[in-house]
């Protein structure tokens, strides 16, 4: 029996921009920011802290969630992983906390939930990329496939892959 604990890792805080390119020269050549991983509309830093194109970032809340684009609250979240989402969500429900949205997929295949805290900011939890490349492999996904289905490099998937 799995004692009531949830495992949540803390990965980093995300902050949503305006003009991805702009703010990702500022981090890097202003801010010497080297950058880990880039997906795309998301860009993470070696700094432990990531910045999301806003416009992308609205999709994937959803329009219900954006009642007024100008508070900053819903610019911003929290973002921790964990591998049991399903337990995490069903605690969640118990204790009423208000979702964004429950358990999804992301358009690069990583199963996520967001929810607000007390004050109202957003947290995500979402499943570890090395889970979902190893969810894929599972599904029969060559490891190029997995790559361009994730947006992770071809190398990082190797890694994971290699790991079993």
């Amino acid at each position: 029996m799995k004692d009531d604990k949830m495992e949540l890792k803390y990965i980093c805080p995300l902050i949503t921009v305006e003009d991805l390119e702009k703010s990702r020269k500022f981090y890097e050549e202003i801010i010497t920011q080297e950058v880990e991983m880039d997906h795309g509309a998301n860009v993470a830093f070696k700094g432990g802290f990531a910045i999301h194109d806003r416009e992308h970032y609205q999709g994937l809340l959803g329009e219900s969630s954006l009642v007024n684009t100008t508070t900053p609250k819903l610019f911003m979240e929290l973002y921790f992983e964990s591998e049991d989402l399903d337990e995490i969500c069903q605690k969640l429900e118990s204790v009423n906390v208000k979702f964004v949205h429950k358990i999804q997929e992301q358009p690069w295949g990583q199963r996520v939930m967001r929810f607000y805290d007390p004050d109202g900011y957003i947290i995500e939890v979402g499943e570890p990329l090395e889970f979902v490349v190893r969810r894929f492999a599972s599904q029969g996904l060559s490891t190029g496939e997995i790559a361009e289905r994730s947006s992770v490099p071809v190398e990082f998937v190797k890694m994971v892959l290699d790991q079993k």
